[in-house]
């Protein structure tokens, strides 16, 4: 071998040295140091094998000595070694501890070991990088294990590579090191995978259906999804498979379904349910209510829920208007009142409802217990019986009123016989005499008497006729075009000749020439006739006048155009507390006046018939009075 070739040998060996990082020390077993052959120093050179030892770790140390020793007594040729070395050994400060792996040949002279040669090489680096990728992979292999998800890995190819523990629970492997049918059965091959992934360039693929595999009992609802795993070059490497056994969650998501639908069908009977309440309770003018001792308030509901009032219980005994009552002063001690069931029928100020009006109620409540027996409040409900009380009370008065107007019936037929007997009586008295009258004046004015007579039967029988219709609620009105400012001037002609008082002037008040309207004309002169007939009873001094005009009124809202009739007189007047009833059929201020007491409510009948109004002023006594009458054209 020349030198040339020596050298490249070295040079080569070099470079393989500098390549992988190794040191290589030399151990004179003669002079018992350690020195460098190559690299940098790792113990220092020329030291005892003594001081080595302080740089390595103490856990390491014993198992370096005796790898040291070993092959210092010949008892090992070769041998390796790991041990770990503070590279920063100076006795002070924080180590730096190398990963090392050692090996030993020993040179001999004479059969015994005289130097051992170690190349060392540091694999910190590499054994970190070997542990990091240890623990992330632990990491994801616990990850991928104990996922709730069932998980599996398969080949580009299709094959099984990997399950972890629920996907080998939702697929009943037959262990947890693998499955004989899942292992044969390609994913290619498989149901549904077969019609929807594309063997060389699979797509992702996310389902939820019924899985059905007979062979493995598998018969599960699965949300069922495909990844495919490509490389950086864009070939197909793995296929990843996920699967959630969602058969409970569907299970519980139709039972949810199932009880939604019937609290809803619940909800909305309890909402009729309700409503009905509300309805009826609204309709019988009804409230419930609840008294609570422990929050100190009474409160009042529309229907179950909804609270409209609520006041302090102090002032309960406040809204009743009667605070005599037994019932109304019990309310002072609530506690003890309401021990037992109350019912109250009174009134009361309108604390519920809106009205401005005192309330007549009828009240009703039971009392209310906790588990324990402790009384908590009460409740029940309240009822509006105002319209019922004043229906009653109307009937009261309709009653006695039907009992006033049978007896003014048995007077009013009393009455009539009279009445009809006096004109009967005159004109049958005066036929009589007529006969042996000869004066011409006298006849005359006997003959006028009879007539007089007459008009008062007949007016009495018209009044008798029209009230019969009055009481079976017909009342004809037939209007026609006429001039009522002549109709006017007729009827004050026709009436003239009833006032027969000396002192006693009929006036007239016609404000128009000519007046063409649409009315019922004989309705009309009949209302002003019997105005006239009952002024001329109670007048005997003074006017009596009769007028008419146009006038607009307020009628539902809108102006309506109407006729206004008058009477005048300065009679007797009529006191305050008659005059409420002097429409009123067979009503009289005076009974020893002649008269059916017919007239003023047949012209009331009238004026209701045509949606007009009737009325009457007088100031008392002696002061006169003002019948008057308005009707809508």
């Amino acid at each position: 071998m020349n030198k040339h070739h020596i050298f490249d040998e070295q040079q080569a060996m070099q470079m393989a040295l500098d390549i992988t990082g190794n040191h290589v020390m030399c151990l004179d077993l003669r002079q018992n140091c350690l020195f460098d052959l190559y690299g940098h120093a790792m113990f220092g050179n020329n030291v005892g094998i003594e001081v080595c030892y302080n740089y390595v770790h103490p856990d390491d140390r014993e198992r370096f000595r005796t790898f040291v020793e070993r092959m210092s007594n010949g008892t090992d040729k070769e041998a390796e070694c790991r041990f770990r070395w503070d590279q920063n050994y100076t006795g002070e400060g924080k180590p730096d501890w190398h990963d090392m792996h050692g090996y030993a040949i020993a040179e001999d002279e004479d059969g015994k070991p005289v130097n051992v040669i170690v190349t060392v090489t540091d694999e910190t680096d590499m054994l970190r990088k070997e542990r990091e990728v240890q623990r992330v992979s632990e990491r994801y292999r616990t990850i991928f294990e104990n996922s709730i998800i069932g998980l599996s890995f398969y080949s580009h190819e299709g094959w099984l590579i990997d399950a972890n523990r629920m996907m080998r629970r939702i697929c009943n492997f037959d262990s947890d090191d693998g499955d004989l049918f899942f292992s044969k059965m390609n994913l290619f091959e498989m149901m549904p995978f077969n019609e929807v992934l594309d063997r060389v360039h699979p797509q992702e693929y996310w389902a939820c259906s019924l899985s059905v595999i007979p062979e493995r009992n598998m018969h599960v609802y699965l949300e069922i999804g495909v990844h495919p795993i490509y490389d950086e070059f864009g070939q197909l490497m793995y296929i990843s498979v996920s699967a959630h056994d969602v058969t409970a969650e569907r299970e519980m998501y139709l039972k949810v379904k199932e009880n939604d639908a019937q609290m809803q069908k619940i909800n909305e009977s309890i909402k009729t349910y309700e409503a009905e309440l509300c309805n009826m309770l609204e309709a019988s003018k009804m409230q419930t209510w609840r008294i609570s001792l422990d929050r100190d308030v009474i409160e009042y509901y529309n229907g179950l829920n909804t609270v409209v009032r609520s006041f302090s219980l102090k002032q309960l005994q406040k809204i009743f208007v009667n605070q005599n009552e037994e019932f109304v002063k019990s309310l002072g001690n609530l506690t003890e009142a309401l021990r037992k069931p109350l019912f109250y029928v009174g009134q009361m100020y309108p604390a519920v409802s809106g009205s401005a009006e005192l309330q007549w109620v009828q009240i009703n409540c039971i009392p209310e217990y906790d588990k324990d027996g402790r009384l908590l409040g009460a409740f029940g409900v309240w009822r509006n019986i105002s319209d019922l009380m004043h229906k009653q009370d109307l009937l009261r008065r309709e009653t006695q009123r039907a009992k006033e107007s049978g007896q003014m019936k048995s007077l009013f037929l009393a009455n009539m016989t009279h009445e009809i007997r006096t004109p009967i009586n005159a004109i049958v008295g005066f036929s009589e005499v007529m006969a042996s009258i000869t004066d011409s004046e006298e006849r005359k004015e006997v003959m006028q008497i009879i007539k007089n007579n007459c008009d008062m039967l007949l007016r009495l029988v018209n009044d008798i006729l029209t009230a019969s219709s009055l009481e079976s609620g017909r009342v004809s009105i037939k209007p026609v075009e006429v001039d009522f400012s002549k109709t006017f001037n007729e009827l004050w002609e026709s009436l003239r000749p009833r006032v027969q008082e000396p002192g006693v002037e009929f006036q007239r008040d016609n404000p128009y020439g000519a007046l063409q309207i649409r009315i019922d004309a004989e309705r009309v002169s009949q209302v002003i006739t019997n105005f006239v007939t009952n002024a001329v009873k109670y007048t005997h001094q003074g006017h009596i006048k009769i007028g008419y005009r146009k006038e607009t009124r307020m009628v539902e809202g809108r102006q309506r155009e109407g006729l206004y009739v008058y009477c005048e007189d300065t009679g007797a007047g009529i006191p305050k507390e008659a005059q409420k009833k002097i429409f009123e059929r067979f009503f009289k201020v005076n009974d020893f006046v002649q008269g059916t007491g017919l007239g003023l409510s047949i012209c009331k009948a009238f004026a209701d018939a045509c949606h007009g109004s009737i009325g009457v002023f007088s100031e008392g006594k002696d002061r006169g009075s003002l019948f008057w009458m308005w009707i809508p054209l």
